[in-house]
């Protein structure tokens, strides 16, 4: 069973997975007797909703409403960012064309004493798909200096990096260099063990459709597993992975399982934010 792999995730991640999968495009915010229902299969109790939503609204993620005596949430301009490129990393993936052989080389210098923000520019690095050869020396095969930039911006360091467009000349192989840069190894067991878990659901779904509410609970499950490659996966050109790689048949698992799921998921969803009170006069979501 895949369900029991939902049970140590942390209630906050649970909460963003119902929204960026089921809730980011519904325009009404939504009640919190409706989340506590959705969010039930997956070991949360009333008080732990109603306690993690409070905690993600004062966080700035979700804005909180009321109507009478109900409490409804909505995602924060800051929240919806977070889930809209969370889901496009998803869903529309960046292909890259064939690789001419540069790479982006970035180095900063950051005080070793401030130490939350090397993680945080390190975590973003990471996210655009960059590798560290250490020592602050960071490389991507991708044109990404614009992104770089934001994050400079965002995190105040304009004039604490510099970044140059190179080509490898000598030195190790290629190869070893990946290897050194990135954990693909263990990024590709993940892919396979992946397709290995949900291959088997896959079949059952082809031959068997699933109802509503099961197929609500293995696609959330499903996004939830899935939607942490993105964040492991830093997108190489075809050049630097391994042939064959895993990716592509844990992503076509992934793709064909979750088509076949929308569907039924979507009207579980539907049935339950309907039995709220008020349904279709709620609190619109705030711009």
């Amino acid at each position: 069973m895949t369900g029991t792999r939902l049970d140590a995730r942390r209630p906050k991640d649970l909460v963003f997975t119902l929204f960026g999968e089921y809730l980011l495009g519904r325009t009404e915010s939504v009640w919190v007797g409706s989340l506590i229902a959705l969010l039930a299969p997956f070991g949360l109790t009333d008080g732990g909703v109603r306690t993690v939503l409070s905690r993600m609204a004062k966080k700035g993620w979700l804005t909180a409403t009321r109507s009478g005596r109900h409490s409804f949430y909505s995602l924060t301009p800051r929240g919806r960012r977070l889930l809209e490129e969370g889901q496009a990393r998803i869903f529309r993936p960046p292909t890259p064309g064939a690789w001419d052989g540069r790479w982006l080389l970035l180095a900063y210098s950051i005080p070793e004493d401030d130490r939350r923000l090397r993680d945080r520019l390190r975590d973003r690095l990471a996210w655009l798909g960059f590798g560290s050869i250490g020592n602050g020396l960071w490389i991507s095969p991708h044109d990404v200096l614009a992104e770089v930039e934001e994050v400079a911006r965002s995190l105040g360091l304009e004039d604490r990096y510099v970044g140059f467009s190179a080509r490898r000349v000598g030195g190790e192989p290629l190869a070893g260099l990946v290897a050194r840069c990135w954990d693909l190894g263990a990024l590709a067991q993940g892919y396979r063990d992946f397709t290995v878990r949900w291959t088997p659901v896959l079949q059952q779904a082809m031959h068997q459709p699933l109802t509503p509410e099961e197929s609500f609970t293995r696609r959330f499950d499903l996004i939830h597993e899935y939607r942490g490659f993105p964040l492991l996966d830093p997108g190489l050109p075809r050049e630097l992975l391994p042939t064959p790689w895993s990716g592509d048949l844990a992503a076509d698992t992934f793709r064909r399982l979750h088509d076949a799921l929308v569907g039924p998921a979507d009207a579980h969803v539907s049935r339950i934010l309907d039995a709220a009170p008020g349904a279709g006069v709620r609190p619109p979501v705030r711009p």
